[in-house]
């Protein structure tokens, strides 16, 4: 029997091609993903392809699928020790600053919502990123070969990637917010709506509401806008100081706080600014779309920021809105 090949150019090799490119792209593009854990995803994938064409026993198929869910949960342990921290240093800051009294984020009513969303739907967001750019460069650069695609996102390419590497995260920083700026409208129209409504379905709003996202909110949103940047040529090695500001300021502008940062409150969101933006549509919902950089609402209009005056309620329209995290993934679906 021979092994599985997804394409015919590989039919005598194993592991395929893709499966060879994916493991050292994991390995170059550090996007906090061991190499161990794209390898045995991809070659769970083809085994079970493979194995389900020509009859396998389902015992060993599921076999490969646990070994799957084992290297995911491996990663799962190792985001734990941040998750905690995260949560003191937030309980502390909570204790003397609260925007809303109320309970310690780890008593809210769906905590364990918030909990189940913080770790996996992140862990999908990076498998579906290094998927979306092997494909990506295939499609739109004609880029199949191992090496090619290794040259092609190793140090990034054209001229964006011979800026200086802070200059790139710059630029990688000012671009992805102006897009997410202008995506994050497009989900609060009539048509995508039903997906980022669970993002704010949250009515206890803490930093663990940060990761509430549906994953096609998700992946049409920030993970497209990652595989657009990478793709136009900067450096992949920017990941490596936008993931960790990405994943504090994100926890932080969530928080409970009562911090708008004074003179800096045009400059970087605050937790004031966007929780705002969780209020009822009607109030500033509709209001402060720019994830970073708060100016991008004064130039487009949408920035709201009233006066002595913090935001209170949160939450949707939708009584019905159900709590746990399953029902909460086919909720669009029902719309």
């Amino acid at each position: 029997m021979s092994s599985p090949a997804p394409f015919a150019s590989a039919q005598n090799e194993w592991p395929p091609w893709w499966l060879r490119i994916a493991y050292r792209l994991a390995w170059n593009l550090k996007f906090r993903l061991c190499v161990q854990q794209v390898h045995a995803i991809l070659t769970a994938a083809a085994h079970i392809q493979f194995r389900a064409n020509n009859g396998a026993e389902p015992e060993i198929m599921l076999l490969e699928l646990f070994g799957v869910l084992e290297v995911a949960g491996e990663t799962v342990l190792k985001i734990l020790p941040i998750s905690l921290a995260l949560g003191v240093v937030f309980a502390v800051l909570t204790h003397w600053s609260a925007c809303n009294p109320g309970q310690p984020w780890w008593r809210k009513r769906e905590i364990v919502t918030d909990v189940t969303y913080w770790f996996m739907i992140p862990l999908g967001a990076r498998f579906v990123r290094i998927g979306l750019l092997i494909v990506g460069a295939a499609l739109f650069f004609g880029i199949y070969g191992a090496q090619g695609l290794m040259d092609f996102y190793e140090n990034g390419h054209g001229p964006l990637s011979r800026l200086p590497l802070w200059t790139q995260a710059i630029v990688f920083l000012v671009l992805s917010d102006l897009l997410m700026y202008w995506n994050h409208r497009l989900f609060h129209g009539s048509h995508l709506w039903k997906y980022h409504a669970v993002h704010h379905s949250s009515e206890d709003l803490d930093w663990i509401s940060a990761a509430r996202f549906h994953p096609i909110n998700l992946f049409l949103g920030s993970v497209a806008v990652d595989v657009v940047l990478l793709l136009i040529g900067i450096s992949p090695d920017v990941m490596l100081w936008i993931g960790p500001f990405t994943t504090a300021h994100s926890a932080f502008v969530h928080a409970n706080l009562k911090w708008d940062l004074g003179p800096f409150r045009y400059v970087l969101a605050s937790p004031v600014f966007h929780r705002w933006h969780h209020t009822p549509l009607e109030k500033g919902g509709n209001k402060n779309f720019a994830s970073t950089f708060p100016v991008l609402d004064l130039l487009f209009g949408t920035w709201y920021m009233p006066k002595n005056e913090l935001p209170q309620a949160y939450g949707i329209d939708d009584r019905n809105f159900p709590e746990g995290f399953a029902a909460q993934m086919v909720y669009p679906f029902k719309q």
